[in-house]
């Protein structure tokens, strides 16, 4: 594993969706795992690491609203997709201004975090220092392959890196101490199945999603997520 990262992100509102809320959107009290592994994915993404959240950093203090946003009402069929992807013909468009509904959400606003990690070199050269400088490089000057969102895609989040050299943002929930947030999605995680769902392109295989929950406990203002994993449950 690489050297501990820290990346500074903040946005006006957030989403972070319960996926037992299964009609309205809900979020979850803090940033996920898996949303802030896509941050850092969208600053820095290579297919030779994977990265892996150590603790996240909750800046201020948890509060919600409620709003209506225009959603498509339904989904392609996994049906369709599977036979354009044969060569047959299959029916892959979705025209949102005729499929689409208005529905509530009850979301997070003026948030910020800080997403500590390191990551993990699965494959090629195992030199942990290019790859740690052109994270760091990058998320200096501002630079993403995409734009950064807090969850939902019009829910855009801004970074900045935070030095090793320097102090940790000021949190407000310093000496709050500690709050039980229940169980929280950690991340998605592919098992090998002959028959799963999921084909690799470049090997064949096949693989099934399986959903990663943990109890999430947050410690005057900061989620040990490496500690809580240890009691993580699959779906």
């Amino acid at each position: 594993m690489s050297s501990t990262v820290r990346l500074h992100v903040w946005g006006e509102f957030a989403c972070f969706t319960r996926p037992e809320m299964k009609v309205e959107r809900v979020s979850y009290d803090v940033i996920t795992p898996s949303a802030a592994r896509g941050i850092l994915e969208a600053v820095y993404w290579k297919p030779e690491i994977r990265w892996h959240i150590e603790r996240l950093h909750v800046l201020k203090p948890i509060r919600f609203t409620s709003l209506r946003r225009n959603e498509v009402a339904s989904k392609i069929p996994a049906r369709n997709v599977a036979e354009a992807m044969s060569g047959r013909r299959g029916t892959l468009a979705l025209y949102v201004e005729d499929d689409r509904q208005q529905r509530a959400a009850t979301v997070l606003r003026d948030v910020g975090y800080v997403i500590e990690a390191r990551f993990q070199i699965v494959d090629g050269d195992p030199n942990e220092a290019k790859h740690s400088d052109q994270f760091a490089r990058r998320a200096r000057d501002g630079r993403c392959f995409h734009r950064p969102y807090l969850g939902c895609r019009e829910f855009l989040a801004d970074f900045v890196l935070v030095e090793r050299d320097r102090h940790m943002p000021q949190s407000t929930l310093a000496g709050s101490g500690e709050r039980d947030l229940g169980w929280m999605l950690d991340d998605m995680e592919y098992v090998s199945d002959a028959g799963g769902p999921v084909v690799d392109g470049h090997r064949g295989a096949r693989w099934r999603a399986e959903a990663r929950f943990f109890p999430a406990i947050m410690i005057d203002g900061v989620i040990d997520v490496d500690a809580c994993r240890r009691k993580r449950v699959a779906t």
